[in-house]
């Protein structure tokens, strides 16, 4: 029987051809979206999960506010004193591990000298929290000695090629040797970090590189991942309601002047698994995804299924009238009603078995494109679990029942004496139900178009708004403290050269986050007093301004003149506000304190935008330790450039800095790019955007498509007649799409709202943003009128311009 039921669904589908090519075509590019999509989703949702403690394994986090509770900063790190008494605190912690990025690192072995990024040091008891797969050496000793480091087998390879990498020694930063005591296989890509080289926590101790005593008493230092591993089924509440009073136990209340510290920082947990989509700090070890991306993309991914099934639905009822004799034969000998049903039924789940065969292989063409967008490295092995291939096999069965069941009641209910009459006629509740189909796809399709739109206002107003600096033709390299002694003579021979105007150091540069703060006070009568609100600050030097072309509107820069000016403040009109002076000019010459700083203000600067623009404007304040003991701030190395002559001046610097630092690697970047870095998400969700739009139109075009030359063909002796009459080829094309053009405007009412109110939400993460204008909306419907104008025109004119007399003639 159900050979019979294949066969004929086979012949059926064969002998209407066109619309067995628009349905299936439809299906397999509204399934490849989908498994596309839903190989990126999977991807996400697998991260950290590779850990078998991943599910108890918790990291701790530390937030800061004023003193009016509001939070300034929150950090996925904590400062190492914490890691100190956790374990003797909260007995119920089964393992605690720490991590702390050590930034880049110059490493060299013999004549290989290179710029690490992602060296860490690590507790020897890592892998006891982290599932990895350890190539030599043995987890539980190698990260025991200190100055001992495993490499990732590619970080290995790099180095030592086909030696044995076991006992080798490689000298980091030109100060200290460290002995290679094991390799492991990289952290997996669906990992929230990963380590190249681990160096061994113990070395920490050593007082040339931070100190014991540091890890128990410095609580200013807030760059250790701390990760637990807490009893199944635990409830990780009970230790964060306890948090608070260890934090005031334990801390220094001298810190915060005698208050409890539990007054101005809390600590927090975080799971494991839920790192990459739902962690957002200002700090973390790599840019984490979103788990609103997550639900956007699949929605989008049911969105363009659901118009390929609204077409199945909808051409199939609409080449019913060609298919009611064939009912009514069938009911005349004897068929019922759920044997029809089910023949209709396995039509569509042939379609739809076919379309996933070959959205398979289109799946497997396509997964390079979408790594290429994502920066992911997808592939097909995802889906070849049997938690996901069971729904993937099961999907057939869904999409082909969905989208042919509507069709499938709808034809078996032919009454057989009127089919075989020929009286049988497309009821109008069919037609209204097919219309409503078509106004939910282009409804679909418009709400995709003003979202992609949006998208790309929004990432032009962030590259076209003015930053309040100057980002063009600058060069940025990692500062190294070789330097301090010979900073100024290093300084002037890269002068001397006419293409490199400006050279500044710097803690922190443009684009980068704003995460350092101390405390600050001003005068009050014969007293400091002070501030409430959190001011952050950047270490500089005297060039820092100038190099960024940042405005000064009250007081001066910097200056070599002045001695004093090591211990002079700048601050940011938002720092000016902060402390409660009512202008700029009152700020000047005013008595300062900012952590053990002490000095007066000397110049105010221009709110400009040094974080992202997603991040509001903070208060923040300059400091400049550029010939104090403390240059161990600086942390960068700024050159404004003329542009002139990029490759030569780039070489000029190489030479420069290889004199001074022969054994620190050269390295550098534009700060442009890193300014294009900051959206580079908002690109790719730009770009995918558009691309599911365009197949979500065109899925909906070719529906309209099939739809109107059955429409049409439906009406070729009207449209015969009226050209008797003397009917011209407009009127006649503008009778046959008016109907079709009208649902494409319903469709439009039914998006507008949607999208704005999808739109202002997603807006919403960027505290400077392009406001949504009413004429995208316009422009979607007309694109989309446009769009459904050229697909029905088609067949229109061919009708209208047809000799009448054949029309006439038709049965």
């Amino acid at each position: 029987m159900i050979k019979n039921y294949l066969k004929i669904a086979w012949r059926n589908l064969m002998k209407y051809k066109y619309i067995s090519f628009i349905n299936l075509f439809g299906l397999t590019v509204g399934l490849t979206c989908c498994l596309l999509i839903m190989t990126y989703i999977i991807n996400e949702l697998s991260y950290d999960r590779y850990n078998k403690n991943g599910e108890n394994t918790y990291r701790v986090t530390r937030s800061f506010n004023n003193a009016e509770g509001v939070v300034s900063l929150t950090l996925s790190t904590v400062a190492p004193p914490f890691g100190y008494y956790f374990p003797t605190d909260f007995p119920e912690i089964k393992k605690m591990t720490r991590l702390i990025d050590n930034g880049t690192t110059p490493i060299k072995y013999k004549d290989k000298l290179l710029n690490e990024s992602d060296v860490y040091f690590a507790d020897e008891n890592l892998f006891q929290v982290f599932t990895l797969d350890i190539l030599k050496g043995d987890p539980k000793t190698a990260l025991r000695d200190p100055f001992s480091v495993m490499l990732s087998e590619e970080t290995a390879r790099k180095y030592f090629g086909n030696e044995d990498p076991m006992n080798k020694v490689l000298r980091a930063n030109s100060q200290f040797d460290i002995k290679v005591t094991g390799v492991y296989k990289g952290f997996p890509a669906n990992s929230h970090m990963h380590p190249g080289m681990l160096v061994s926590f113990s070395t920490l101790n050593d007082p040339n590189v931070y100190g014991a005593e540091n890890m128990r008493t410095n609580w200013g230092n807030n760059s250790f991942f701390t990760f637990f591993v807490l009893p199944d089924h635990f409830n990780p509440k009970n230790l964060i309601d306890r948090f608070p009073a260890f934090v005031d136990r334990r801390m220094d209340h001298k810190i915060y002047n005698g208050d409890l510290p539990s007054k101005y920082t809390k600590l927090g947990l975080q799971k494991l698994t839920d790192i990459h989509l739902y962690s957002h700090t200002d700090y973390e070890a790599e840019p984490n995804g979103d788990i609103s991306r997550v639900y956007i993309f699949s929605i989008i991914a049911l969105f363009i299924l659901l118009i390929a099934c609204i077409n199945y639905m909808n051409l199939s009822t609409a080449r019913s009238a060609l298919r009611a004799r064939e009912i009514g034969i069938r009911k005349v000998v004897g068929a019922r009603k759920k044997e029809l049903i089910f023949q209709f039924l396995s039509e569509s789940v042939l379609v739809s078995w076919a379309a996933i065969i070959i959205s398979f292989v289109l799946l497997y063409f396509s997964l390079p494109w979408l790594n290429n967008i994502s920066k992911q490295n997808l592939n097909v092995q995802i889906l070849l679990k049997w938690q996901i291939l069971i729904p993937i096999f099961l999907t057939p069965f869904v999409v082909g029942i969905l989208s042919g069941l509507y069709p499938a009641l709808f034809m078996s209910s032919f009454q057989p004496v009127k089919t075989l009459k020929g009286l049988f006629k497309v009821g109008a509740g069919n037609i209204s139900f097919r219309k409503v189909l078509v106004v939910a796809q282009f409804s679909i399709s418009i709400i995709l178009i003003i979202t992609t739109i949006i998208v790309f206002q929004q990432l032009r107003y962030l590259q076209q708004t003015s930053l309040g600096y100057d980002k063009e033709h600058i060069i940025t390299i990692p500062y190294n403290n070789f330097l301090n002694t010979s900073y100024e003579a290093f300084r002037n021979d890269l002068l001397k050269n006419s293409d490199i105007k400006d050279v500044a150091r710097s803690s922190r540069i443009p684009t980068g986050r704003l995460l350092d703060a101390m405390g600050a006070s001003t005068n009050a009568g014969d007293s400091l007093r002070p501030v409430t609100a959190t001011i952050k600050y950047v270490a500089s030097d005297y060039d820092f301004v100038p190099t960024y072309g940042i405005k000064i509107i009250a007081g001066r820069n910097f200056s070599r003149t002045y001695g004093t000016d090591t211990s002079n403040f700048l601050l940011n009109e938002s720092a000016v506000s902060a402390v409660g002076w009512k202008s700029p000019a009152e700020a000047i010459g005013k008595d300062f304190k900012y952590g053990f700083i002490k000095g007066k203000v000397i110049g105010v600067m221009r709110d400009f935008h040094f974080e992202s623009l997603r991040q509001k404007i903070v208060p923040f304040v300059l400091i400049n330790p550029a010939t104090s003991a403390n240059q161990s701030f600086f942390n960068s190395l700024s050159l404004k450039v003329s542009g002139h002559n990029v490759a030569g001046t780039l070489a000029v610097v190489e030479k420069t800095w290889r004199q001074y630092l022969p054994e620190i690697p050269y390295q550098y970047t534009f700060l442009d790019e890193n300014f294009a870095n900051l959206y580079e998400s908002e690109q790719r969700q730009g770009t995918l955007f558009t691309v599911f739009a365009c197949i979500a139109i065109v899925i909906a075009c070719l529906g309209l498509f099939g739809l109107s030359a059955f429409a049409i063909t439906q009406r070729v002796k009207e449209i015969g007649v009226r050209r008797v009459l003397g009917a011209k080829v407009n009127t006649i094309v503008t009778l046959l799409s008016k109907d079709f053009l009208k649902l494409v405007l319903i469709a439009s009412l039914i998006a507008f709202p949607v999208a704005w109110y999808a739109m202002s939400n997603w807006l919403e993460d960027f505290a400077y943003r392009t406001s949504i204008q009413w004429w995208v909306f316009i422009l979607s419907a007309i694109l989309a009128l446009i769009v459904a104008l050229g697909t029905i025109s088609y067949h229109a004119i061919k009708a209208a311009v047809a000799n009448p007399v054949t029309s006439l003639r038709s049965e």
